[in-house]
């Protein structure tokens, strides 16, 4: 199908981007890499009359590293992800997580920003950015402000930002230890039936440090706070995995739809986050 009408805008600065926004209000949308915007303008399921493309504003592009604090601009692609060697070395889970993301097409235009801006849940950098605990910078009619990651997402496409509000750029400290991003899907561009993100210190063989969080099992992305209390401090060995999993499922809530029931998912989800696991403690 043809969209709707609109007019389309392309400002050289985020500052014109946003007094757009602040201008039209509900009926302006911004976009970066258009591979979710696109699809539901053509079928004409959002009436947007004016359309705001960011791909003109260079200081929201790029990736920055001073020492172990990493900062990625929203206009950064998953190309460019997967390509820098700097951030490979820092953060080694962006790479891998970015590869799993869809095909080769989408990941040259596909953005950072466009993947955790949108509060898709099958998206995978949304997880991952709960993963590493980062922070998003927003700006705004009235100013810049910093949003954790962990308190961006409210439900299906519903997230804190404000209607005049963008997405300028994503930051986060470099983790230590081992990682993993595992992710089941039907075939090679599909979003995930299930996926599970794991970082793990272990010394000693006992759990010093820990994150995990997951992708497409329920509305928003779970950060598994229950699942890192159990494995924290504790000797890794096999019951332990199979708490910090079983936990894990308890506190996904997925849906069913086209992949599959509910019950099917949580037993996917079941086998990812324990491969993520032990994935995660052979690379420390």
């Amino acid at each position: 199908m043809i969209p709707s009408a609109f007019t389309f805008y392309k400002p050289d600065n985020i500052e014109k981007a946003v007094s757009l926004m602040s201008d039209f209000g509900d009926e302006a949308r911004v976009i970066a890499g258009g591979h979710s915007l696109i699809p539901v303008m053509k079928q004409r399921l959002t009436d947007i009359k004016h359309l705001i493309d960011l791909s003109g504003i260079n200081e929201i592009k790029g990736i920055e590293i001073t020492g172990n604090q990493i900062s990625i601009g929203a206009m950064t692609t998953q190309v460019e992800l997967i390509n820098n060697e700097e951030l490979f070395k820092k953060a080694p889970i962006i790479r891998e997580a970015s590869l799993q993301i869809a095909d080769p097409q989408v990941r040259n235009l596909g953005t950072i920003g466009g993947n955790v801006a949108n509060g898709d849940p099958a998206n995978d950098m949304p997880g991952l950015m709960q993963l590493l605990d980062a922070t998003y910078k927003l700006s705004g009619s009235n100013g810049v402000r910093d949003v954790k990651a962990r308190e961006f997402y409210e439900g299906a496409y519903f997230t804190v930002r404000e209607d005049d509000e963008i997405l300028i750029s994503i930051s986060f400290d470099a983790p230590s230890g081992g990682y993993a991003y595992e992710k089941q899907k039907r075939k090679i561009g599909d979003y995930a039936t299930a996926a599970a993100g794991v970082i793990l210190k272990v010394e000693n063989n006992m759990c010093s440090s820990a994150s995990i969080a997951l992708t497409n099992l329920s509305d928003t992305p779970v950060y598994c706070d229950k699942a890192v209390d159990i494995i924290l401090g504790k000797e890794i060995d096999n019951n332990i995995l199979n708490q910090v999993t079983e936990a894990c499922v308890e506190q996904s809530d997925p849906v069913a739809d086209q992949r599959g029931p509910v019950e099917f998912k949580k037993y996917v989800a079941g086998i990812v986050i324990k491969k993520a696991l032990t994935r995660a403690i052979e690379r420390t």
